[in-house]
């Protein structure tokens, strides 16, 4: 494709992806297609001969989006926001345009620098610690996901708490632990069974009644476990766990982590962004003592997946976890040590110029546009819950500062609440205006509402109000009847066994009578005459 070429189909693809902005909201928003239903759409092998643009961009629409769920749909509520923005997409075709590969500083300066940049601009908008800054001890990097920050934090805790011998022995599963609570993203654990550890190094801590970790109960783990001999290595605190958005009190947990010399890690991937809002960062007060901290601007901050911001307050665990030099990678300001290579902060040697989308988000938003694009989620969000509140037919399940709120729908006595709440939210699902995921909470299941995407207005919150109240009465009134049914069909049964009975009884006596008429008549037989 030539650079002519390449302007005309990109402008024809820029206009598809507006086009799709603007239908967006036409479509049902979770996929409708069977499984195997792409696949089955698609040629058998791959084609010889190179085919005309037009014949790509028409299968875009006729094998791609049947099987594609919106996420930027006004309708999507379900799990947390996958959010993407005008400015995120051209930051990121600008960055595939180029073709960086950021590995080293001097394989693109400006990869590594920009990043940098950007990632202290983030860690004061968020309020984060002095040390989380680039010219402090640590310092902010972009990565794939918190799932990948999550396994990087805990080398980097492993490196620091074994002083650097995992590196020559690896790691002591035996005698390893981590410390996470039932609300803890599984990533957590999945990062303890890739470091090697197993999850029998998995200590959970009781939650209280808003489903946060316990402090007491953490001290009271790592007393004992120290007293076994066993060498704490981390802890996972989370601000706007993935269920409920529980926040655990880092403030409380802090100096219990900095008692015992463990690493506390701080998992905020969807919540973390919120505190670019002043009045929303007390929820996450204490978290001058984190180690490390992670959160998601592709969650909530208008910027495409994939952007994970992970910062450190010690940069010299992280990469002495993660630094191998060979000699082809080896330049001279790498051996100066005036330089960050950023290869070094994170699993895989390659790395994408992530920061542009982001640069491309903060320039054209400003501050001010990330918080008011926060705080009218936040808004929606409570709206909702007081609406929830306010009618007998919904409880408003857990505490709700963020933008999710969980609902649990109240049935009569005689219906299975489970089954009910199942069916309710396919049946939304079903419908193709909004999507919703659900939970657990005290083990049985809550609808989540999520709120976030930035085309979600009021209409669209009202709208999934009114499809929530709509099909609880439609399945209310449905069970009332299923239920009326049952019961008449059982008082048909109760009479026609009744009369069956009785049919049985009259034989009875029927037959009764038959076997005491020839008695009678030998009474007068013809030969006593």
């Amino acid at each position: 494709m030539t650079p002519e070429q390449f302007r005309q189909h990109g402008h024809e693809v820029v206009d598809w992806i507006a086009d799709y902005w603007t239908r967006v909201g036409s479509l049902p928003v979770r996929s409708q297609v069977s499984p195997g239903e792409v696949r089955a759409s698609l040629p058998p092998s791959a084609p010889e001969q190179g085919e005309p643009f037009s014949a790509v961009l028409a299968d875009l629409d006729r094998v791609v989006l049947p099987g594609v769920t919106h996420w930027q749909h006004p309708g999507f509520f379900g799990y947390f926001p996958a959010n993407t923005s005008g400015p995120s997409v051209l930051g990121d075709l600008v960055s595939a345009g180029l073709g960086v590969q950021g590995m080293s500083w001097v394989t693109s300066p400006a990869a590594t620098e920009l990043e940098q940049h950007v990632m202290d601009w983030l860690a004061d908008l968020l309020g984060l610690p002095a040390s989380f800054r680039s010219d402090g001890t640590g310092g902010g990097v972009v990565q794939d996901s918190s799932s990948g920050a999550n396994l990087v934090a805990l080398l980097a805790a492993l490196h620091r708490s074994s002083t650097g011998s995992t590196l020559r022995h690896g790691v002591d599963p035996d005698r390893a632990t981590v410390y996470v609570s039932s609300e803890t993203h599984s990533s957590m654990e999945k990062a303890v069974r890739i470091a090697g550890l197993g999850t029998e190094a998995v200590r959970i801590v009781e939650v209280d009644g808003d489903l946060a970790m316990r402090p007491a109960a953490l001290a009271a783990r790592l007393e004992r476990d120290v007293a076994r001999g066993y060498t704490p290595v981390l802890v996972c605190a989370t601000v706007g766990t993935t269920s409920t958005t529980a926040v655990d009190p880092l403030a409380e947990l802090g100096p219990i982590c900095q008692k015992y010399g463990v690493w506390l890690h701080v998992d905020a991937a969807y919540a973390g962004v919120s505190a670019v809002v002043p009045e929303l960062r007390e929820l996450q007060a204490g978290v001058e003592w984190a180690d490390s901290y992670t959160t998601d601007a592709h969650k909530w901050l208008l910027t495409g997946f994939d952007a994970t911001l992970f910062w450190v307050a010690d940069r010299a665990a992280l990469t002495g976890a993660l630094s191998i030099l060979p000699e082809y990678l080896r330049n001279a300001a790498t051996d100066a040590g005036a330089v960050v290579d950023f290869r070094d902060w994170q699993i895989p040697l390659g790395r994408r110029f992530r920061a542009l989308k982001l640069w491309f988000v903060l320039r054209w938003y400003g501050a001010e546009g990330l918080r008011a694009h926060i705080r009218s989620a936040v808004a929606l969000a409570q709206e909702l819950a007081g609406w929830a509140a306010a009618d007998e037919r919904f409880e408003v399940v857990t505490r709700h500062p963020f933008s999710l709120v969980c609902l649990r729908p109240r049935w009569a006595d005689d219906v299975d609440a489970d089954v009910a709440t199942m069916t309710l939210l396919e049946r939304l699902n079903d419908g193709g205006e909004v999507f919703l995921t659900h939970t657990t909470v005290g083990g049985t299941p809550v609808l989540r509402v999520a709120i976030g995407s930035p085309t979600t207005t009021r209409a669209h919150v009202e709208r999934v109000w009114t499809l929530l109240r709509e099909g609880h009465d439609w399945l209310a009134a449905d069970f009332a009847t299923a239920a009326a049914e049952r019961e008449a069909a059982r008082a048909a049964e109760r009479a026609r066994a009744e009369a069956e009975r009785a049919e049985r009884e009259a034989q009875r006596a029927a037959e009764t009578a038959e076997t005491a008429e020839p008695d009678e008549a030998d009474a007068i037989s013809p030969s006593a005459t």
